[in-house]
């Protein structure tokens, strides 16, 4: 049971490092393409965009052919979409390729989740989970570091090479390890129409206090966040790999999280963890865009993953109990608008920059996140 955890988390880190590699490396794409960067950031939009369409699908998908076969055959196909990628020859292939991998590399956090829940007893259930999200945190921190090194050394095709070797290296390991349980893993049948069911659940009011503050809450933090390394690069003239190590900061802070959240927890309640989330985190994108030295960029990166969490984390819990007669159609939901909450917020935030520049947006939606932990704070009851 521990080894299949550990390769379900494991392909969702890679996951996590394909939906922020891209970041490092969009002046560098923006160059390649005669394109600005604003045009350049299709390829994150859509990519989160498909991410988080297709999460509606693998629920009931997972459930009818078993949650280990899909997420071993889906990552076959984030493989290849990753080698189209390296093979792009304008922006416009790339995006195509970035959303066809994500069709399939989104299968391991939401499937993964739903495999613990079914096998793990509920009084183990907590820990079990948070060493599995800690995996993911780890993926995305790695994404930048991944796309700003490799994208230095041997250029951003060789980036989406790596990792589509990566996605097919875990996906021959899942299939080696894990063959002989699919057929007991397999054989539960759809319940009805599941789009009416998503229909059902999206009617109660509890589940849609969680949904649309979960898709705020990308759309403006991912909005801000996914031009943090164009900034950098037009400001101070940092290499992609300095970049992506600053970036990578947000994972560090993610995993801070994870160490003292039980403390936190106790000490601020979860009305003391959104509202001041929400505060450090306007705070740190307002001096990132403002500050005149980049070494305090780090930092700030470290205390963007740090308060996201503390904001996220009580997302995620109040998701966990929104709809618990239909749980598995609810976590679909909740994933899925949070995943289409980053493509909105970066595709508006790619306008605002060209409209306004990026200091002034990227402060406008650090913002927009305060206001959000403060609605928060003031209806967490009815969540």
């Amino acid at each position: 049971m521990r080894e299949i955890i550990f390769l379900l988390a494991l392909a969702s880190a890679n996951s996590g490092i394909a939906l922020r590699v891209v970041e490092p490396m969009l002046p560098q794409l923006a160059d390649d393409f005669g394109v600005s960067v604003s045009v350049a950031a299709i390829v994150i939009t859509a990519y989160a965009l498909a991410y988080g369409c297709s999460q509606l699908c693998y629920g009931p998908i997972g459930d009818r052919f078993g949650k280990l076969k899909v997420v071993t055959l889906t990552l076959i196909g984030a493989a290849a979409g990753s080698f189209g990628c390296a093979l792009a020859q304008d922006v416009t292939t790339l995006a195509a390729m970035r959303f066809v991998t994500a069709l399939f590399a989104s299968s391991p956090v939401m499937l993964g989740m739903a495999y613990i829940g079914d096998h793990v007893p509920i009084a183990e259930r907590q820990p079990v989970l948070a060493r599995f999200i800690a995996g993911t945190i780890i993926g995305q921190a790695l994404g930048p570091v991944v796309g700003g090194v490799i994208t230095d050394w041997f250029g951003w095709r060789g980036a989406f090479a790596v990792l589509g070797a990566v996605f097919a290296g875990v996906s021959l390991v899942l299939f080696v390890r894990t063959r002989a349980l699919w057929p007991q893993d397999a054989g539960a049948r759809f319940s009805g129409n599941p789009f009416a069911t998503y229909l059902r659940v999206f009617s109660l009011s509890r589940v849609r206090h969680v949904v649309i503050p979960g898709f705020i809450e990308t759309f403006f933090f991912f909005g801000a966040f996914s031009f943090l390394g164009a900034h950098l690069k037009l400001r101070f003239d940092l290499s992609l790999t300095l970049i992506g190590v600053i970036l990578a900061g947000f994972g560090i802070g993610g995993v801070l999280y994870t160490l003292v959240v039980r403390r936190l927890l106790t000490r601020l309640g979860q009305r003391g963890l959104v509202i001041r989330g929400a505060a450090i985190c306007c705070g740190c994108f307002v001096l990132m865009a403002l500050t005149p030295v980049w070494q305090v960029t780090l930092p700030c990166a470290i205390g963007l993953g740090f308060s996201f969490y503390m904001m996220h984390n009580t997302l995620q819990v109040k998701a966990t109990e929104m709809a618990p007669q239909a749980r598995g159609t609810g976590l679909s939901l909740y994933s899925s608008t949070w995943a289409l909450g980053q493509a909105a917020g970066v595709a508006t935030m790619g306008l605002a920059v060209g409209l306004f520049d990026y200091t002034p947006s990227i402060i406008a939606f650090g913002c927009g996140y305060l206001v959000l932990g403060i609605w928060l704070r003031a209806n967490l009851d009815k969540l």
